[in-house]
């Protein structure tokens, strides 16, 4: 497809405007300074409106969304957004505010996220929740500063300087706690895929600040001794956080602050349909129990007697971590969800996530490698071992975007070779995952009938298969004009 500047045609036009009914014309020179003034006119494309209107029209069908398709990524959550949610968020007193307004003309909007807010910690078990982080990455690093405060707090910021990390981590972990300025330490699994009790005991020191956990982890397994883990780390003076991108898991089913975690974030774009992916907005708001309150970002929504305030007087504060009070739209979507489904579908939320995944695995592991083989959470990982032909992971994934389906999350987790990490979501139908299970089930057969057709994947997108260690050493990211 040319680009549409390619198309571009000298002299041609979309429209003209009229000319302005006043002849008091400000000249662009009287109010741009000279040296940000062009020396000639801009080369933009020149083409009709018609043209226009197709060129952009035609890139949009060669997008891929959750609007057109399954995705069956992993540790990703790509649900379905509800198109209701949209229509709260382009309600006109949510969508033309503007965060400099004086409160008494926004009290909706704080009133729900107060409400919001609530909610979240009636969900997840916890005290308080910020709003303002606009990403999951955000909310990691914000929830990681708050238990460096934490401990500076009592004087031991200078002692404390490592965050235990299990190989079954999101892999944003280690940059989060890095960016904080501690040192990330590993911590393997166990043959059953989960934390090793006695290697953290090992490694749980009073040099610790705290553990990152990741539950479910990135196998899709619960950690099931979970409370025991807390309780070592909590012996030794350290904090247990917990990345929360897998609650979807857990709705309604498991209030992680009840198990002995002291902060985590959420992923809106995740466990509560908001929109995902595009590069934003996000919102990954962080809960915190009740010793960890104070070191919140500021500002805090408050009420009194009925009326909604942002608290800016939290002294031990670690700051604004968003400009003005985070992603608003984002949060209407969320409170939107959680009102329209409520308490009991929530639960039945997140039961359909774990009963989808378990569908989907039991299906396809006697054909693909399951290298643990137990009831899953929402994921589960595959793996190309065994594989006919040596067709490999990144083949597979390839071929499945010929069959219409985005590629599930692959090569990752990195303790799993060749990974293959499926997560359904609540919201796909049976008979979508059968369809699913059975692009899959034509991939192996064509693995052994004939090889070389799938690693040459993909056949039918506009884009062949690519050399992609030239893409990685010499990327072409923007289109040049040819003299």
């Amino acid at each position: 497809m040319k680009t549409v500047f390619e198309k571009s045609v000298e002299g041609k036009r979309g429209m003209e405007l009229p000319k302005a009914a006043s002849d008091e014309i400000t000249q662009v020179e009287s109010v741009v300074p000279k040296q940000f003034l062009r020396e000639k006119a801009a080369e933009l494309p020149q083409l009709g409106e018609i043209e226009v209107v197709r060129h952009y029209t035609g890139l949009s069908r060669r997008n891929y969304g959750v609007d057109n398709g399954f995705y069956p990524l992993g540790s990703c959550t790509m649900k379905y957004n509800p198109k209701v949610n949209e229509e709260m968020a382009k309600l006109a007193g949510f969508a033309n505010l503007h965060p400099l307004q004086p409160e008494s003309t926004c009290q909706g909007a704080l009133k729900l996220m107060f409400e919001l807010e609530q909610m979240l910690c009636e969900i997840c078990g916890f005290e308080r929740f910020s709003l303002q982080p606009p990403a999951g990455a955000c909310g990691e690093f914000t929830g990681i500063r708050i238990i460096r405060a934490y401990h500076e707090s009592r004087g031991e910021g200078t002692r404390r300087r490592k965050i235990l990390i299990p190989d079954s981590s999101h892999g944003t972990n280690p940059a989060s706690v890095t960016q904080c300025g501690f040192i990330a330490e590993e911590i393997k699994s166990n043959a059953d895929g989960r934390i090793d009790l006695a290697l953290l005991k090992e490694k749980m020191s009073e040099e610790v600040a705290g553990i990152m956990i990741t539950n479910p982890n990135t196998l899709g397994l619960f950690e099931k001794d979970i409370v025991k883990v807390c309780e070592i780390v909590h012996e030794k003076g350290g904090l247990v956080y917990m990345d929360g991108a897998n609650m979807n898991a857990l709705l309604g089913i498991c209030r992680p602050g009840e198990l002995g975690f002291d902060v985590m974030h959420l992923n809106l774009h995740k466990s509560f349909s908001t929109p995902h992916g595009g590069g934003g907005p996000g919102c990954g708001p962080v809960g915190v129990k009740k010793h960890l309150v104070e070191f919140l970002p500021t500002p805090m929504v408050e009420e009194k007697n009925g009326v909604y305030h942002l608290n800016h007087g939290l002294p031990k504060s670690i700051g604004k971590v968003k400009s003005f009070y985070g992603n608003f739209g984002m949060m209407v979507r969320a409170y939107t969800y959680i009102r329209a489904l409520g308490a009991g579908g929530m639960r039945r939320a997140g039961e359909m996530a774990v009963l989808n995944a378990n569908y989907l695995k039991e299906k396809l592991k006697g054909e693909y490698n399951l290298p643990h083989d137990k009831v899953c959470m929402h994921e589960f990982v595959l793996n190309d071992e065994g594989f006919p032909n040596g067709v490999t992971t990144n083949e597979i994934a390839k071929r499945l975007l010929d069959l219409g389906y985005h590629a599930p999350t692959i090569y990752f987790p990195l303790i799993v070779h060749g990974a293959i990490m499926i997560e359904p979501t609540e919201t796909e139908s049976r008979e979508t995952l059968d369809e699913f299970v059975e692009a899959m089930l034509q991939i192996k057969r064509e693995a052994q009938e004939k090889p070389d057709f799938v690693k040459a994947s993909p056949h039918t997108l506009p884009v062949k298969k690519l050399d992609a260690v030239k893409a990685a050493r010499e990327p072409v990211l923007r289109w040049k004009k040819q003299d």
